[in-house]
């Protein structure tokens, strides 16, 4: 591993953890050269499906749009980072567990505003209604009357 620090090759680990949720491993690492320590986290590589949009473009699968989505829905509500990331988690299972190379953002949406129903009703609506374009009050208020169910 390169030191971020002076660039020498060769550095050497000094302490290895795995975290708490053993979803990674970090390691201490302390540099031949310059001596200054730095740390490294060990992922698996997963490859999440393409995301295929309304019109057809093909885009990569971004954690961060999903997490940027979910938390302006949220915004000013009773609900934990945790508990968004816990969400998060369980969307890209659900990715990985259907087994596809391509996925329509449409049902990668649908994924979303189950997690956010779950999570909140007033930041379901509020996804809702901002993904399925409403045309007119009535359509907004269906939704609602079906959340109060």
């Amino acid at each position: 591993m390169k030191c971020p620090f002076c660039g020498h090759l060769e550095t050497q680990v000094v302490e290895t953890r795995v975290t708490e949720d053993a979803d990674f491993i970090r390691r201490r690492r302390q540099c031949g050269a310059c001596e200054k320590r730095f740390t490294t986290y060990e992922r698996p590589d997963i490859n999440f499906p393409t995301i295929v949009k309304k019109d057809g473009r093909r885009t990569e699968y971004k954690r961060g749009k999903i997490q940027e989505s979910m938390t302006l829905a949220l915004r000013k509500r009773p609900v934990s980072t945790e508990q968004v990331d816990s969400a998060i988690e369980r969307i890209e299972e659900k990715l990985l567990s259907l087994g596809l190379r391509e996925v329509a953002s449409s049902r990668l949406g649908e994924l979303v505003m189950r997690e956010l129903k779950k999570l909140d009703k007033v930041a379901y609506v509020r996804f809702a209604s901002v993904y399925r374009s409403f045309e007119d009050i009535d359509e907004f208020k269906a939704l609602v009357d079906e959340v109060r169910r």
